[in-house]
């Protein structure tokens, strides 16, 4: 059972319902991505798309249950005391027309208005600042007490995923996240690009 009370059974792999469970008990969720949009942040139409290009991910009979899924994620940022999402992301992220043109701007549209929330922080990483200390590739942090220091990273691959949580590695992807977010455009500038992106979508 995931941390939302609901119950997957055998159509969810235990490893995602594991991701699911540290998700719902985040304060604080810190996501770094270079190449897609983060889960919490996607369109249903988005993440069809992005599950339909990854065959070896998820069965084609199942993406529908895990676009479900990954829609009813999006609880943790909403209600009365919702989690806190600092987000950032590469600007190929943002260009890449996954979905086709329709989806693109409909999911930049969203980003948009997402990002105004005031418990979403969303930047984007530009192409011009040239190599970045993302080269380490996706990872999402989560803090589970009033303090942001994360108790544990995720880390996901083709076929895989798992967890880090000796202080030594925490700390490691604590400080490549803060050069990320030093190195990226503020808020104002991200809303700026990202409403640019989408006029010439």
């Amino acid at each position: 059972m995931a941390g939302g009370g609901i119950v997957y059974g055998d159509t969810i792999p235990p490893a995602y319902v594991d991701f699911l469970d540290l998700e719902a008990d985040a304060r604080y969720i810190r996501n770094w991505q270079p190449l897609v949009l983060p889960g919490l942040l996607q369109t249903e139409d988005y993440a069809r798309a992005l599950l339909q290009a990854n065959p070896a991910a998820v069965h084609p009979e199942r993406i529908e249950q895990f676009v479900k899924v990954r829609m009813e994620r999006k609880a943790v940022l909403a209600g009365p005391d919702p989690a806190r999402l600092c987000a950032i992301v590469w600007e190929p992220a943002l260009r890449c027309p996954v979905g086709g043109s329709d989806v693109h701007r409909a999911q930049l549209g969203h980003l948009a208005e997402v990002a105004q929330l005031p418990n979403v922080t969303l930047q984007v990483v530009p192409l011009g600042i040239g190599a970045s200390a993302g080269a380490c590739g996706a990872f999402v942090m989560y803090g589970f007490s009033s303090s942001p220091t994360p108790g544990a990273v995720f880390l996901e691959n083709l076929t895989s995923s798992h967890y880090l949580e000796r202080e030594a590695e925490l700390d490691g992807y604590g400080l490549v996240f803060e050069h990320l977010r030093s190195s990226a455009l503020n808020t104002a500038q991200t809303l700026d690009m990202i409403t640019a992106i989408a006029a010439e979508t």
